[in-house]
């Protein structure tokens, strides 16, 4: 058996952190500390729903497609994403079941595709998830300073005084166990959800906008309408971060059932709530006239039909919520990020202290300060090279949900290759390799029109965005050259790739 097919075969779950040379992470009696917790499905739920920021989507995402992409069939739009990616769910899932380990994207890849791609991987997640979160305290920092100077007329601070004071909340917060982030994430949504609902029945109760209730967003014509490239790109981006599923399986309760529920329910929600709320835009707006302002300015149409439906308070309200909600999405996307960190330090990839866990919270401390020292480094970066948020955000968000893009794909490969290798009686034909193809190929289509579009993703720099996507493409080699040097100079910590078992 060779080491990679070993790999693909091999996989048990990881519940013991080698530490047992970092004394912080070591019981009294010497024993290893272990990272565990009790996560259920809906705390695994608001988890990934808090990463895709619901309420950003509704501020500034939703009418970007109905100005940029298909117009008023984006409803559509969103259903046909939510299906794509429920497809690549089918396989993800069974795959979760057969290979109990947190690695997720890196333990998938590397279990169908081999230890050199699967580390690949690893290093595009981890940067992926570090763009994401760096650009997004960037946003938070603006918004805060919007809602603070301009909402409750207070001092108008610069925007990364703002910033950082979200990183140091994130910080105290993941230094604690993940229950604690898992409750605040669950009020948070349950606050956006409910808006967004309101919004939806307000509309409805006004009687469906200025030419009432109708179905032209379901018509054949306005579905294809526009670009729909565009729209299916920035719909896939939509449902982006649903890994993290996977990613808390050693700190949830009874992960072979908690994880695949908590992955359909995910997706299922998502795609229901950004499907029905933009169908209500559309009719709040107008159809005849939606087009024209989401194009014009996406995020003043988005508060004008929350100020026309809800008030000023329920405007104000969600201005206040856009806040929080990113804050959700920042507390997310570092829990995320640090176990990354962590499942490569536990593979000795990166350095062993960041495996220890903590022995009263049962975190992983160590890696979660990793997270927040390269969060701050990056914003003293920014300050002294005098960079704008705004940029900031628009660049590294857009960047990263092209990179995840191409890991779902690389995953849908690896589902299909891991069970033609692996023939698994309990898993029939369907889970194996039907959807796993179609969402394949449904993601091939998404990852030739993000490359076609990464300019316009990161707000227009064609330069930015070729130097981007090379970097990108850049850490999936790199990935494949050192596990080939490991395999070479270091086969024992080769076979840790993606395994956890040791």
């Amino acid at each position: 058996m060779t080491q990679d097919s070993e790999a693909a075969s091999g996989f048990s779950r990881h519940t013991a952190v080698a530490q047992s040379e970092a004394g912080s992470g070591e019981t009294s009696g010497g024993t290893e500390t272990r990272l565990s917790g009790h996560m259920g499905t809906f705390d695994i739920v608001f988890t990934v729903l808090a990463f895709n920021a619901p309420m950003s989507v509704f501020v500034g995402f939703i009418t970007v497609i109905i100005g940029y992409g298909n117009g008023v069939g984006t409803p559509v739009t969103y259903l046909a994403c939510g299906a794509l990616v429920a497809l690549f769910a089918v396989g993800f899932a069974a795959m979760s079941r057969r290979l109990p380990n947190p690695g997720a994207f890196y333990a998938y890849i590397t279990a169908g595709l081999g230890r050199p791609l699967g580390l690949g991987a690893a290093f595009v997640a981890l940067v992926s998830y570090l763009f994401i979160l760096i650009g997004g305290y960037a946003f938070g920092g603006i918004s805060w300073q919007a809602l603070v100077h301009d909402v409750f007329g207070g001092p108008d601070l610069p925007w990364y005084f703002y910033t950082a004071l979200v990183m140091a909340v994130v910080a105290v917060l993941g230094y604690f166990r993940v229950q604690l982030s898992a409750r605040i994430l669950t009020v948070c949504m349950c606050c956006e959800v409910l808006l967004m609902v309101a919004y939806d029945t307000a509309v409805f109760f006004q009687g469906g906008g200025a030419q009432g209730v109708n179905v032209e967003s379901f018509l054949p014509s306005n579905i294809v309408s526009g670009s729909v490239g565009l729209a299916v790109l920035y719909g896939v981006v939509c449902f982006s971060g649903f890994e993290a599923t996977a990613i808390f399986r050693e700190e949830a309760r009874d992960p072979g059932r908690t994880i695949p529920r908590a992955t359909y329910l995910a997706v299922g929600l998502l795609a229901i709530l950004y499907a029905v709320t933009s169908w209500v835009m559309i009719l709040g707006i107008g159809v005849d006239d939606v087009v024209e302002k989401s194009a014009a300015d996406p995020t003043g149409a988005a508060l004008a039909t929350a100020l026309q439906y809800l008030g000023k308070v329920g405007q104000d309200v969600i201005i206040v919520l856009l806040c929080t909600s990113i804050f959700a999405a920042n507390l997310a996307t570092h829990n995320v990020a640090t176990r990354y960190k962590y499942s490569l330090s536990v593979d000795r990839i990166l350095p062993k202290f960041l495996s220890v866990v903590h022995k009263t919270e049962i975190s992983p401390h160590r890696a979660s300060m990793a997270t927040t020292v390269i969060s701050f480094v990056s914003l003293v970066a920014c300050i002294l090279f005098k960079g704008n948020g705004a940029t900031l955000y628009a660049v590294l968000v857009g960047i990263g949900g092209y990179s995840l893009i191409m890991l779902l794909l690389l995953t849908s490969a690896s589902v299909v290759a891991y069970f033609r290798r692996n023939r698994d009686h309990d898993v029939n034909i369907w889970k194996s390799l039907v959807a796993p193809v179609v969402a394949c190929a449904g993601l091939v289509v998404a990852f030739v029109l993000a490359t076609q579009n990464v300019a316009l993703m990161i707000g227009g720099d064609q330069d930015m965005a070729n130097f981007l996507v090379g970097l990108f493409v850049g850490l999936l080699l790199l990935g494949v050259v050192v596990a080939l040097v490991l395999r070479s100079k270091h086969p024992d910590i080769y076979r840790r790739i993606g395994r956890q078992d040791l």
